[in-house]
């Protein structure tokens, strides 16, 4: 089998049929549907019994709640494609989708072929490029291009299987976490510039949401760590996880945390600046901060230009 897409579902009724509809009018014909029902309180589980019957290549399964993570680790279980893939039960892909993507992965062998995203607003749609911006075997550079989605790429599945890699339960953010796990183990990525997938912009969506669990950054970065550490693997790519971690740290992890009151966001500023100093105390005298105007801004930030940040915030929101 080329493709197993896996789709955990939970509490998402409302959109499900869109979903399963654009999975099953696939031009690839040799793949499979694993749906994953994460025990939704919903009637969900009535649409995939539907599904399932109507359509061969339909896989339904059950599980006991644990999340999104721990329903793709299950569906992985079960997935028989040379490549895998993930897509959300709220959002819904291009039929021309995974034949571009498997037939691009056959050109040279990629382990990872990636897509570009079309946001999806309640009035409009914009779409996104993916990083790396073109075909690459330079995985370093990938550290610090990358998009960090996985809805967005198809994976050989040996990738995950060899390396015992499983997405990390119970966190937010949990595609960035995989992501920069997965990354030196990938010797190719095939880049197609088509928006591909569209994702909806939910307003009680994760990614829309301000919650405590923004600390997942930090928390999920210094596990990263952690796990280079552990498998000697912190050394090679020393310089290429110092610039992810302050990128993700200065910048998505404090970008999220303006959505806080003052105090909330101050404090969140605090534990940022403290973990960056903690792990890479020298990261101002890495190369990779002078070669774009993103990498300056992290090699400046402090708790002034957070705080300018916070005014600015506030004068947008009065507009």
């Amino acid at each position: 089998m080329k493709l197993s897409v896996i789709v955990p579902v939970y509490n998402v009724e409302e959109y499900l049929r869109k979903c399963l509809d654009s999975l099953v009018n696939q031009t690839l014909k040799d793949m499979e549907i694993i749906i994953v029902n994460d025990e939704s309180p919903d009637n969900s589980q009535d649409i995939i019994d539907e599904y399932a019957k109507k359509y061969k290549n339909v896989v339904a399964l059950k599980k006991k709640n644990g999340g999104l993570s721990s329903a793709r680790n299950y569906g992985m279980k079960y997935a028989k494609g040379k490549y895998i893939t993930f897509v959300d039960s709220d959002d819904w892909v291009n039929k021309e989708m995974y034949s571009k993507m498997y037939a691009k992965a056959q050109e040279n062998d990629f382990d990872i072929v990636a897509c570009d995203i079309n946001y999806v607003y309640p009035n409009h749609s914009e779409s996104v490029y993916t990083d790396p911006k073109s075909d690459t075997t330079d995985i370093r550079k990938v550290f610090i291009d990358l998009y960090p989605t996985v809805c967005t790429k198809i994976f050989k599945k040996e990738l995950f299987t060899k390396n015992k890699l499983e997405f990390k339960s119970g966190v937010w953010y949990e595609d960035v976490e995989m992501m920069y796990r997965l990354l030196p183990y990938v010797k190719s990525i095939g880049v197609i510039h088509e928006a591909f997938y569209e994702y909806l912009q939910r307003e009680k969506s994760i990614t829309s949401t301000i919650s405590p669990k923004i600390y997942d950054y930090i928390n999920n970065f210094n596990g990263i760590i952690d796990y280079y550490k552990e498998k000697k693997l912190y050394d090679k790519y020393y310089k290429e996880l110092e610039y992810a971690y302050v990128l993700y740290i200065y910048a998505t992890f404090i970008k999220t945390a303006l959505g806080y009151d003052r105090e909330n966001y101050l404090k969140a500023v605090d534990d940022a600046i403290k973990n960056v100093h903690e792990h890479f105390p020298k990261y101002r005298r890495n190369k990779y901060f002078y070669k774009s105007k993103k990498g300056l801004y992290l090699v400046m930030f402090n708790k002034l230009i957070a705080k300018v940040l916070y005014r600015l915030r506030g004068k947008k929101n009065e507009r």
